[in-house]
């Protein structure tokens, strides 16, 4: 006998929720520490530096996220003997996934600051590291907020791969409220609206963070 959806099955799918959000504020916290590595590197004058961190962006931004949950899951279990639970390889797979998107979106923040900004810093006898610490990263990461925060989009409704290795995040529980009611144009409209639900005001946030700076940029052009 089949359950009809109800409350029970509805709190269900909300409890997944904080799964969700936990699995995307940990790969974009990871992602942002060693993004920011790949972003500096991208930008270093050594030239091996821009080199190793071009072939990792390459590599994560031309592969699809799937193959690269199915390599940390079951990739490292063949290959290494090392078997690791769903919760941190897709951990894994998301923050390194994160981390090359991230990092070509800083990269490209970095390289927009003006020749003049990095001249200033060399008049100040400022080192490599602390021109970048205190005059370019500053403007760098003001500039990448709205793309940042686009992607934080991104990455959140990416959290639904995770489905696939039998981690119960809110995909994964849309599944099984399907599997024991059958009726998924009842429980799928649900599952949306919740990634809606969590979507929507990141995504008013970078519209609204992109018009500010878009203002002040303006502003400062007339000046």
């Amino acid at each position: 006998m089949n359950r009809s959806f109800g409350w029970p099955e509805f709190f269900f799918i909300v409890a997944a929720l904080r799964w969700t959000a936990a699995l995307s504020a940990v790969a974009f916290a990871g992602g942002a520490v060693l993004g920011l590595l790949v972003a500096v590197a991208r930008s270093s004058p050594l030239a091996p530096l821009r080199w190793v961190a071009r072939g990792y962006i390459e590599l994560f931004q031309g592969t699809p996220v799937l193959m690269q949950l199915f390599v940390a899951y079951y990739g490292l279990a063949v290959l290494l003997n090392l078997r690791i639970d769903p919760w941190p390889a897709v951990a894994l797979a998301l923050v390194l996934h994160t981390a090359a998107f991230l990092g070509e979106i800083w990269r490209g923040s970095i390289d927009s600051i003006p020749k003049t900004q990095w001249e200033s810093a060399e008049c100040l006898a400022l080192s490599y590291p602390a021109q970048l610490r205190y005059v370019i990263l500053p403007q760098a990461m003001r500039i990448s907020i709205p793309a940042t925060v686009g992607f934080l989009v991104q990455l959140i409704k990416s959290t639904a791969i995770a489905s696939i290795i039998g981690f119960v995040e809110l995909t994964r529980a849309g599944q099984i409220i399907v599997n024991v009611t059958f009726q998924p144009m009842t429980v799928y409209p649900v599952v949306a609206a919740l990634y809606f639900a969590l979507c929507w005001p990141l995504s008013m946030a970078s519209e609204f963070l992109e018009r500010r700076i878009d203002v002040r940029a303006g502003g400062l052009r007339h000046l």
